[in-house]
């Protein structure tokens, strides 16, 4: 089943930017442009090695109820610059109608500059499960039991 994204430009956003889209028939995430404000296009957004910045996606987007938006980072970006999203993978609740941005983290050893309308990320759309949480005075145990951070071995 296929689920219709609703998305629309904010007031400043410059409507010749692409809508998010797969790039092959088989990819889970569709890419994310960036759509700077009139006032950064021509010169971009430039992000210090070791800074991050929000980068403007000029878009609000309605993720249907029972599923989240993610945003994930771009493999190449991560693997040939040091880009990535900081806070990976960000996530667009159903109830959330304000811009969307992306927080961009620079790992690499020089200044990357983002360009107006770059593909900067992906967005994966995945269901959700609603949990309830309630206090108990016993948890089951596992097999792995109480081990955690690396407990489980190296590789």
């Amino acid at each position: 089943m296929t689920e219709i994204i609703k998305i629309q430009h904010t007031s400043w956003a410059d409507t010749s930017i692409a809508p998010p889209a797969f790039q092959t028939h088989g990819a889970a995430g569709a890419d994310l442009r960036a759509n700077l404000p009139l006032e950064m296009r021509k010169f971009g957004v430039e992000i210090d090695s070791g800074s991050w910045k929000l980068i403007p996606l000029g878009l609000i987007i309605e993720v249907p109820i029972g599923f989240e938006g993610q945003i994930r980072p771009r493999s190449g970006l991560a693997l040939k610059f040091g880009v990535t999203v900081l806070n990976a993978p960000g996530t667009i609740d159903c109830d959330y109608r304000g811009e969307v941005g992306v927080v961009l983290i620079n790992h690499g050893a020089s200044i990357y500059t983002i360009a107006h309308g770059d593909r900067i990320a992906q967005l994966v759309v995945a269901p959700i499960a609603n949990a309830s949480y309630e206090w108990t005075r016993t948890i089951l145990s596992s097999a792995r039991g109480t081990g955690g951070f690396g407990s489980t071995g190296q590789n």
